[in-house]
């Protein structure tokens, strides 16, 4: 079931499914396995024990993946959560609105130039449809500089460093009216 489309000018049309646990825990496997994804915090899992994680978090009303596509190329993950259901909320004070994301991208051997300049952005704008998100947060591990240089080049502020117990985090910010007045 199609989640959320948008057509990516020079890219092609980028697809949101939910993630099937078991279906596509081969291809997530093949992911979260590699070294340039070591953030993801799945390097050593078996496909079975990624299987096992998202049937868990499918599981949850409050936590929810889905599989990105780009002209039907499997593409990345893509995880949204409520904070204030989610350990993160120990380490911050959760403000109505807020909405935590998680984000993997990884084209395999598909050459696509911009692809993440263009992706994210398109999924900021799918999270700010929802009236209710004010606010959208991300804790990328402090030493994943890329994701926290890319979330600040989106916009988002740099909050406290965080200690989740399996990382310690960068908590960073985006809120709406800043989203908003960007053009994004």
């Amino acid at each position: 079931m199609i989640v959320f489309t948008e057509k990516l000018p020079g890219l092609g049309e980028l697809v949101m499914i939910r993630l099937d646990p078991v279906a596509h825990a081969p291809l997530v496997h093949s992911w979260v396995t590699k070294d340039r994804n070591r953030f993801w915090g799945m390097a050593g899992h078996s496909v079975e024990k990624v299987s096992e994680i998202y049937t868990f978090v499918d599981g949850l009303d409050s936590h929810h993946a889905y599989l990105l596509l780009l002209d039907d190329h499997a593409i990345g993950i893509f995880q949204t959560y409520e904070p204030a259901e989610d350990p993160v909320s120990e380490c911050y004070q959760v403000q109505p609105g807020d909405f935590g994301l998680h984000l993997l991208l990884d084209a395999g051997d598909k050459n696509l130039p911009h692809m993440t300049s263009k992706v994210f952005p398109a999924l900021l704008r799918h999270l700010f449809t929802d009236r209710s998100h004010s606010r959208i947060i991300a804790e990328p591990d402090i030493h994943n500089t890329r994701m926290i240089t890319r979330l600040q080049r989106e916009g988002f502020t740099l909050g406290p460093i965080i200690d989740l117990g399996h990382k310690r985090a960068q908590l960073t910010f985006l809120d709406r009216h800043r989203f908003e007045g960007s053009g994004k």
